[in-house]
């Protein structure tokens, strides 16, 4: 199933940022597969990958109600400061100040950079609202591969993976990624479907990210999360809570470009020590300049290793483990696509084909272990950054 809700695009130049962002690539992607969005088509027979959901078709079946991602959400993984900075508990003008510093929206001289607010028709901290709501989309969409039908949804929108623990940065104010799994786990969500495991609360995830810059935010929200004892690390003997019970857990793998932002020089030797972008993703797969072709097959040993790691966590005296988690969330970035329009992507620069054959291997791994998959659509810049979900979904069965 699609999750595509028009009232969650974020049409940047309405807050006076211009960046190269599309202002709605779901609706291009929809356009591209010959359906029209209208909102309760959930009940309609569809070709796979099946109906499209609103939001509010995603909180019918879901029986949900009240606020789908609350402040408690985000300080899960986020710091309390900051998220009181963002809510203006401090007053001022700290959350607009915080978008500024996000969205590079100022050079060191303090000039507009990227940034025209007298073309915006709304304020800027409006988009708070719409970060939200992204959020919220990103979590539905791993609730809808969790209930009854094929296990996989494609949310377009999400992907806000550099979102750090008292920052935002690489135009990410708020970790949807992190945040959506954590909630997952906090709130025991169930699995829905045939066995192995129905109806039991879903306790480790995979997150899975192919955008083409590196997923620090989310390896340090994680990483940080397991130091104080919420999450389960890959290594067995730090899968216990501080009260010696089991504790869930988050793994995380990032294929991305070898030295593009945030592994550039400038940006690594500005970093802090323990923090991104030098915290590492459980699995780090750096690619370089011309080794577009080995991009799946280093992916593939990739989530081997990933098997590894969960069959260790989850293999006890009593019972023998899983090497498969009970959800993936596949952060299925399109800019490292060749016809990218952000320059900071050229260092990655894979085919229509080379996309599709990433995308077709992931998919059929989840498919084929009966895996439910959350995809978000994540990075793409420019007219053509449909392109690759479009085609992705228009193949698959």
């Amino acid at each position: 199933m699609i999750l595509y809700d028009p009232s969650l695009t974020m049409r940047f130049r309405d807050y006076g940022i211009m960046l190269p962002i599309s202002p709605d690539r779901g609706e291009q992607t929809l356009d591209f597969l010959g359906r029209n969005f209208y909102p309760g088509t959930r009940g309609k027979s569809m070709p796979y990958p099946g109906p499209v959901f609103s939001i509010a078709d995603a909180l019918a079946l879901l029986d949900g109600e009240g606020d789908i991602i609350s402040r408690r959400d985000l300080e899960r993984l986020h710091g309390g400061d900051y998220i009181a900075a963002l809510y203006e508990d401090s007053g001022g003008k700290t959350l607009e100040r915080e978008l500024l510093n996000t969205y590079e929206l100022l050079d060191p001289q303090g000039r507009p950079r990227r940034y025209e607010p007298e073309r915006a028709v709304k304020p800027l901290t409006g988009l708070f609202t719409a970060i939200l709501a992204q959020t919220a989309g990103t979590y539905l969409a791993c609730r809808l591969a969790l209930a009854e039908g094929p296990g996989f949804c494609y949310y377009l929108g999400g992907g806000m993976h550099h979102a750090r623990y008292d920052a935002g940065a690489g135009f990410c104010l708020i970790n949807d990624v992190a945040t959506a799994a954590a909630k997952i786990l906090a709130d025991r969500v169930t699995r829905c479907r045939k066995p192995p495991n129905p109806g039991k609360p879903v306790r480790l995830v995979w997150i899975v990210d192919m955008d083409a810059h590196k997923g620090d935010g989310t390896a340090e929200l994680i990483r940080f999360a397991r130091e104080r004892g919420e999450f389960a690390g890959p290594r067995r003997d730090e899968g216990k809570r501080r009260d010696g019970s089991g504790a869930p857990c988050i793994l995380t793998l990032s294929i991305h470009m070898a030295k593009g932002w945030p592994l550039d020089s400038e940006t690594l030797a500005a970093a802090v020590p323990g923090r991104a972008p030098l915290l590492p993703s459980d699995i780090d797969i750096g690619i370089g300049p011309g080794e577009e072709a080995e991009y799946t097959p280093r992916l593939a040993e990739g989530i081997r290793e990933l098997e590894r790691m969960t069959a260790v966590l989850t293999t006890t005296a009593e019972s023998g483990g899983q090497s498969v988690p009970d959800l993936m969330l596949v952060v299925d970035g399109a800019d490292p696509y060749e016809h990218d329009g952000l320059p900071s992507s050229g260092l990655l620069r894979l085919t229509l084909d080379q996309c599709l054959e990433r995308d077709n291997f992931v998919y059929r791994y989840a498919a084929d272990r009966d895996i439910p998959s959350a995809w978000i659509q994540a990075g793409g810049y420019g007219g053509r950054a449909w392109e690759p979900a479009a085609h992705f979904l228009q193949g698959i069965r």
